[in-house]
């Protein structure tokens, strides 16, 4: 996916400075419009002998160490929503999500709930005995799978699903289990059933339906671009037994799909290392979403030389260092008939690579060899951007920003002690080098205030303070706008992702106040995830709805070493609500 991308912008880019220019020439901008209607921005520069070589070296540092990502094809699951019995389907695993409650027994040992009650029976008492023995009582994370004859199914799961209160995270965590099972069992056919159906409303079965479908794919789905043997799952279709069928529930599961492909999209980014993943590739991936969808979403890339012309000092401070080139993204998603009704901005960071600059990271738990990770917000940006781009919302604009670059040290680098001006004016006093993200998101949301919307939301792997104070799996939220935070938060409930509001406490910008400059790029060590969104704060209009998101803790799963898609789900829950 990545390295393909890569090799041809670079070779176009190239051939374009071959055929525009001349050693007399001085750099130019052109803009070019293809005939699907996807609009590209690139600067054009003379083909001097430095300039060839800078593509030179361009093209080779995006394959550093001659790795070429595998074009893997992603898992096609097919889904379907049935009314049968379950002891009469026939595949190869019955999977039954059960409660705690659920797995309740009489005095005689025997199923109380009446679907487990029919399974045993069948079975000859025998997963009542089981499920004794491996002391299986629906608590949340447990399962068993076993092999029984006497059923149509060649093997009977129970999954845990906990209390009996259930919520769309335990639903996908049951279609990830489902997805555990089928890659153990090597199996092809699987249905999924609740034991406890009967108390579901018809949109709460819908959600159900959407949340398994979504846990199966991405629990059967795994990264492995980057390796040189993988095994193919060998799941190839999921019925739905007991939450009914018809149209709109044919019409959530393609919507769950549609989610589902994105998070695995925004994982793959985030995965991949940054000697493939540069900021040209990530802006080569970013048109690749608008041509793919170019009735609805367009495509700007600006150059250094265009942000510098948009008075862009602070994001282009950050990339100053780079032999990389920053690459600064603009995607707009226009639906493809009727009225606009909400104008929405979604701003993304997008450091491809941290090295902290001339702060580098050093020490124990400095992570330097995770920071191909600090783009996690571009990844829900673009996620959320394909996403829309196959469900195509009417009544909502959507703009997709990222100020993509990398952190890097050279003697063109931003040092501590130097000031920068952003696009709006303001000036900052450099005091961290590493403090670089919010330099970057800076310029990116005066942009977006330019753009005429009316809300923002900016996600960023923004400070290790957030992840101290909320662990690796909740995201901070902080927002000055009780209603867009009420928003959000009915968004998250929908998709099951962990938010938390966090106080904008004003008094603590007295922190960031500079003697020589408007002010300083960081605080103290107390509050730091405030004192960040506090500065962010400075680059919003007044007018314009913003909210912070920092994703730094949950953009990443330390336990499986992979991305998780963190924030995609629920950007275009949110992005739907504004949409009806």
């Amino acid at each position: 996916m990545v390295a393909t991308v890569v090799a041809s912008l670079a070779t176009s880019l190239l051939a374009s400075s071959v055929s525009h220019s001349s050693p007399s020439t001085t750099l130019f901008f052109t803009k070019l419009r293809s005939s699907s209607g996807l609009r590209f921005s690139f600067a054009v520069a003379p083909l001097c002998s430095r300039r060839a070589k800078f593509m030179a070296h361009t093209i080779a540092r995006a394959t550093l160490g001659l790795t070429q990502p595998a074009n893997i094809e992603h898992p096609r699951i097919s889904f379907a929503a049935k009314e049968i019995d379950v002891a009469e389907w026939k595949g190869d695993i019955l999977a039954v999500g059960v409660t705690e409650k659920d797995m309740t027994k009489d005095e005689n040992s025997k199923f109380q709930n009446s679907i487990l009650k029919k399974l045993d029976g069948l079975l000859g008492g025998l997963l009542a005995e089981v499920s004794s023995e491996e002391d299986f009582t629906g608590k949340a994370g447990q399962s068993t799978v076993l092999r029984l004859p006497g059923l149509g199914s060649k093997r009977v799961g129970l999954i845990g699903l906990g209390q009996s209160v259930l919520s769309p995270a335990a639903f996908r965590g049951l279609g990830e289990a489902v997805a555990a099972a089928a890659k153990t069992a090597q199996a092809s056919s699987v249905a999924v059933a609740l034991a406890s159906s009967e108390g579901l409303s018809n949109e709460s079965k819908l959600s159900t339906a959407s949340a398994i479908a979504s846990g199966t794919v991405l629990g059967v789905y795994e990264d492995n671009r980057y390796k040189s043997e993988s095994k193919k799952p060998q799941l190839k279709s999921v019925d739905i037994l007991g939450l009914g069928t018809g149209p709109d529930l044919e019409k959530k599961l393609k919507y769950a799909e549609d989610v589902s492909s994105a998070i695995i999209f925004g994982r793959e980014l985030v995965n991949s290392p940054a000697n493939v993943l540069t900021p040209a590739a990530l802006a080569a991936e970013a048109s690749k979403i608008a041509s793919s969808y170019s009735d609805v979403i367009s495509a700007t890339i600006l150059s250094a030389e265009q942000c510098k012309e948009l008075k862009m000092g602070s994001y282009l401070g950050v990339a100053a260092a780079s032999a990389n080139p920053p690459h600064f993204i603009h995607l707009c998603y226009k639906p493809p008939s009727g009225p606009i009704k909400a104008k929405l901005a979604l701003v993304g960071k997008g450091l491809t690579f941290d090295s902290g600059g001339y702060n580098i990271k050093t020490g124990v738990g400095c992570s330097i060899e995770l920071m191909k990770t600090d783009m996690g917000g571009s990844a829900a940006v673009l996620g959320a951007a394909k996403a829309l781009g196959q469900i195509k919302p009417p009544g909502v604009e959507v703009h997709f920003i990222v100020a993509s670059c990398e952190n890097m040290i050279s003697g063109t680098g931003m040092r501590p002690g130097d000031i920068i001006t952003a696009s709006n004016g303001k000036t900052i006093e450099v005091n961290n080098t590493d403090a670089e993200g919010r330099l970057t998101l800076a310029d990116a949301l005066v942009y977006a205030c330019n753009q005429g919307v009316e809300k923002i939301v900016d996600l960023a792997t923004l400070t290790g303070a957030c992840v101290v104070a909320l662990g690796p799996s909740i995201a901070g939220v902080f927002t000055p706008s009780d209603n867009l935070a009420k928003e959000v938060f009915e968004a998250s409930e929908v998709s099951g992702e962990k938010f938390w509001r966090m106080p904008l406490e004003e008094s603590y910008w007295e922190s960031m106040k500079s003697g020589v400059a408007d002010m300083v790029n960081t605080g103290g060590r107390q509050g730091g995830a405030i004192t960040a969104a506090l500065f962010l704060k400075q680059f919003v209009d007044e007018k314009v709805q913003w909210m912070h998101i920092d994703l730094a803790g949950p953009v990443w799963n330390d336990k499986k070493r992979v991305a998780t898609g963190f924030g995609i789900s629920t950007l275009v829950e949110w992005v739907l609500k504004n949409s009806s």
